[in-house]
């Protein structure tokens, strides 16, 4: 008995593991830190892949959303706007109507960035969509300008760019992390009304890292990023619901994980 556990033992040590992180090779490393691919390169995306890849995070320009659509999405061009569709079983898209500098946008698919929900049911149901689709969300990349291009632009200028942040809500990290900050701020009071922020700056700064510049009137500007956030507005019919009217039953929760 003695000399069998001893084999086992042995095999269990010599066999490959599946939690083990797969080595990047040599290309790959290079191509990470090699200096000339940092600067003013935009982040890319690659969004052909279904819910169950390992795909985690991405983040693409609006035009070139627009311009050549992923999977499970349309652009038609109309008169004075374009509109966007999605199918909504893939889909979780939390996108408002907007202009771009090439006109009005419509995801008609779209509820928003902020989701009402009136009962446990449109609850519950918000809940599983955002475990188990991918996630939609337009942020907005600001200037921290140098003092060049301060003079240059003024203070009230626009973002420098419009980016589609998508997540797969249904990656293991992703779902874990969403079903944590769910779980932490749902309320405890039956009937209560509250509203959940859900940020995802921690996990966009992770995704596009440190040495992102954006190239604006000749000078390189790194950007922070505005609108990092989807909303659930969860309101109740109660009659007297004082913290939410008074603002006191506002959270938030935080996702950071971007698979990098």
């Amino acid at each position: 008995m003695t000399q069998f556990w001893k084999l086992l033992t042995l095999d269990f040590i010599n066999a490959p593991h599946a939690h083990e992180p797969r080595q990047k090779s040599t290309d790959e490393l290079e191509k990470r830190s090699d200096p000339s691919t940092a600067g003013c390169s935009e982040p890319q995306v690659n969004m052909g892949e279904n819910n169950n890849s390992p795909f985690v995070m991405d983040v693409v320009e609006i035009e070139k959303f627009l311009s050549n659509p992923p999977q499970g999405f349309s652009v038609e061009h109309r008169a004075v706007y374009r509109l966007v569709k999605s199918d909504p079983k893939q889909s979780c898209v939390f996108i408002d109507e907007f202009q771009s500098s090439k006109g009005k946008v419509i995801f008609c698919q779209s509820p928003g960035r902020k989701i009402t929900v009136r009962n446990l049911g449109e609850y519950t149901n918000l809940r599983n969509q955002l475990l188990s689709k991918r996630i939609y969300v337009l942020v907005s990349a600001c200037a921290t300008k140098p003092a060049k291009v301060q003079e240059k632009r003024r203070v009230n200028d626009p973002a420098l760019g419009l980016y589609v942040v998508v997540i797969n809500g249904c990656h293991p990290m992703i779902r874990w992390e969403m079903e944590k900050g769910l779980d932490s701020t749902i309320s405890s009071v039956a009937g209560e009304s509250y509203t959940v922020n859900v940020d995802i700056r921690d996990a966009l700064q992770a995704c596009v890292g440190e040495n992102l510049r954006i190239l604006i009137d000749g000078e390189k500007v790194k950007p922070s990023w505005k609108d990092t956030h989807f909303t659930i507005n969860y309101h109740s019919d109660a009659l007297f619901d004082f913290p939410y009217w008074f603002g006191l039953s506002k959270r938030e929760f935080k996702i950071s994980y971007c698979g990098r």
